[in-house]
C-alpha cells in the first residue's frame, strides 16, 4: 500500500525545472519559480509561527499568490482550508471556527478586521515583502493525511467540512489522466474559483503530470478566448453557464482545444446539437468535492447517444444503484452509491453524519439516479433539492433557516426554478407572521449569504406543502398557488 509520495512541486521542480507551471494574465512561472516562490513563502509564513500540524484557512481570488499559498501549506505540513469567496462574512467565520484554522491567509479585498478576533490573519502581499530564514520543508506527502478541507452545505444546511487527503488528490489526477489523457501539449485553462474542487484540482494534475494551466481571476468570453488563441490552450473547466457563452461567441471552436470538461448537472439537448455542430468536444461528468472531482465521465462519443448521462466510472472508481439495501436492476432508480481512492477520507467533526454518509466502504450520494444496461449513469435529482446555479452549489436548508430567523417569517421553503442565465435559481416561498417586502428580506439575507443563494423571488402562501409526517415537499412549492411579494 502507497503510504507516502515526495512532495509533489518539489519532484516536478527537480524533474523538468524549466517547464511551465503556470500562466497568470502576464505572469509565466517555471516549475522551478514556482517552487522558490511557494518554499519562500512557506518560510515567510514560518516566520509567523506557522507551523507542521497547523491549520490554516486560504481566503483569496484566482491569483499566482494563490497557488504559492497552497503549496506554501503543503511544504510547511499545515492543513488548507479553502474558503469561497462569495460568502458572507457569517458564513466564514463559522467555518474559521468549525475547522480549527489557527491563520487566515488573505489580501486587502477582503476586510483582515471581520476575523482577527478568532483568528490570526496574514496579508499575503505584505509577507511576500518580509525576509525569510531557512526551513526544513516536509519533503513527503502522507498519503493518508488531510491536505485540504473544504466546506459543503448539507441538507440540514449545517456546513460540513470535507476531509481531501493527499491520496484522494493523486488518485483523482491518475483516474482523470487514465480517461482524458495525457499529451505534451496539453495546456488547461481554468477560470472557475480555485476554492472550489474542480478549479483547485487542476494545480494538483499540473504538478503530477507537468502540465501548464493557465489561470484566469474569473470566467470573461473574450479574456478566455484570447487566451486561448494566444496559450494554444488545449482543455477547459467548465459549468454550463460558461459553455453556453462561449457557444454564443464563436462559430466554431478553436482548433487547439481537446476536452472541455463539463461539470454542473447534464447538458440539455440543444446545447449538445450546439456543441456537436460546432465542433466542441464536451466530456459531461458527475462528481462533488466528496470525490475531489469527477467521479463519473461522458466521452463526446457518447454525447447524443447517451443524451442526459454523466457517463461511466472513471478507472480505479465503482458505482451502484441502492434502494431500501438492495442493488437496483437497469432502469431502477435509487440513490448513487461512489467508491474509489477519490472518495474523501471523512467529514470533519461530524460523527453521525460520517456515519449516515459510508456503509461498508461506499459512499451515499444522497443523489438519485440509475444506470442503464451498458452501465451509464444518469442522475435524476442532485442530493434531493440541491439547486446548482452558474456552477455553485445551493441547499435550500441553509437559505430557509436564514429566512426563518426573520420576525416576520412563520415558514419557509426554497426549490430551484429554470433560468437562461443561471440555469437555476432559487424561490422562496413564504408563509408569513407579518407583512414584509421581498426588499427587505434581500437584505436581511445579503448580510448572512452569499450573494448567488438569495432568492431571486419571493411568494406568500397560505400554507407550504407537506406530507403527513409534516415533511416539507419542495418538489409542490411551485405547483402551490401563490402570491409573489412586492
Amino acid at each position: 500500500m502507497l503510504t507516502e509520495q515526495p512532495n509533489w512541486l518539489m519532484q516536478r521542480a527537480q524533474l523538468t525545472p524549466e517547464r511551465i507551471a503556470l500562466i497568470y494574465e502576464d505572469q509565466t512561472v517555471t516549475f522551478a519559480e514556482l517552487f522558490a516562490a511557494s518554499k519562500r513563502m512557506a518560510e515567510q509564513l514560518a516566520a509567523h509561527s506557522v507551523r507542521k500540524g497547523d491549520t490554516a484557512a486560504i481566503l483569496l481570488q484566482n491569483r499566482a499568490e494563490m497557488v504559492y499559498a497552497v503549496h506554501a501549506c503543503f511544504l510547511l505540513g499545515v492543513k488548507a482550508v479553502l474558503l469561497n469567496t462569495k460568502l458572507s462574512t457569517h458564513e466564514r467565520l463559522f467555518q474559521l471556527e468549525d475547522s480549527s484554522s489557527g491563520f487566515l491567509l488573505t489580501d486587502s479585498s477582503f476586510d483582515r478586521k471581520e476575523y482577527e478576533h478568532i483568528v490570526q490573519t496574514i496579508d499575503v502581499d505584505e509577507l511576500m515583502k518580509e525576509a525569510a530564514g531557512e526551513m526544513e520543508i516536509q519533503a513527503y506527502m502522507q498519503m493518508d493525511a488531510t491536505a485540504t478541507l473544504m466546506y459543503t452545505s448539507g441538507t440540514t444546511g449545517k456546513p460540513k467540512g470535507v476531509q481531501q487527503t493527499f491520496g484522494n488528490h493523486y488518485f483523482s489526477a491518475v483516474s482523470s489522466a487514465l480517461n482524458l489523457g495525457i499529451t505534451e501539449q496539453d495546456r488547461w485553462l481554468i477560470a472557475l474559483p480555485l476554492f472550489h474542487i474542480s478549479g483547485l484540482s487542476a494545480l494538483f494534475k499540473s504538478v503530477i503530470y507537468g502540465m501548464t494551466v493557465v489561470l484566469h481571476q474569473r470566467f470573461s468570453v473574450s479574456d478566455v478566448l484570447d487566451s486561448i488563441n494566444r496559450h494554444e490552450v488545449t482543455m477547459i473547466s467548465a459549468v454550463q453557464t460558461m459553455l453556453a457563452s462561449l457557444l454564443e461567441e464563436t462559430s466554431r471552436c478553436p482548433e487547439s482545444i481537446r476536452c472541455i470538461l463539463l461539470g454542473g448537472g447534464p447538458a440539455p439537448l440543444p446545447l449538445l446539437e450546439e456543441c456537436r455542430e460546432k465542433g466542441f468536444p464536451v466530456f459531461q461528468s458527475y462528481g462533488m468535492t466528496e470525490t475531489c472531482s469527477q467521479i463519473v465521465t461522458l466521452s463526446p462519443e457518447f454525447s447524443m447517444e447517451k443524451l442526459g448521462s454523466a457517463g461511466k466510472p472513471l478507472f480505479s472508481c465503482e458505482i451502484k444503484i441502492e434502494r431500501d439495501g438492495q442493488a437496483c436492476e437497469p432502469f431502477e432508480h435509487g440513490e448513487i452509491m461512489v467508491k474509489g481512492p477519490n472518495v474523501m477520507k471523512s467529514y470533519f467533526n461530524r460523527e453521525s453524519a460520517n456515519e449516515a454518509s459510508f456503509q461498508n466502504g461506499w459512499l451515499k450520494t444522497g443523489d438519485l439516479g440509475y444506470l442503464d444496461n451498458e452501465g451509464f449513469l444518469y442522475v435524476l435529482d442532485r442530493r434531493s433539492d440541491l439547486i446548482i446555479s452558474g456552477g455553485e452549489n445551493i441547499y435550500p436548508a441553509e437559505v430557509e433557516s436564514v429566512l426563518l430567523s426573520h420576525p416576520a417569517v412563520a415558514e419557509a421553503g426554497v426549490s430551484g426554478a429554470e433560468d437562461k442565465k443561471w440555469g437555476k435559481v432559487p424561490h422562496a416561498y413564504l408563509v408569513l407572521h407579518k407583512s414584509v417586502s421581498a426588499e427587505e428580506l434581500k437584505a436581511y439575507c445579503k448580510e448572512r449569504l452569499a450573494k448567488y443563494k438569495i432568492p431571486a423571488k419571493f411568494f406568500v402562501l397560505d400554507r407550504l406543502p407537506r406530507n403527513a409526517s409534516n415533511k416539507l415537499l419542495r418538489n409542490r412549492l411551485k405547483d402551490a398557488r401563490k402570491g409573489e411579494l412586492l
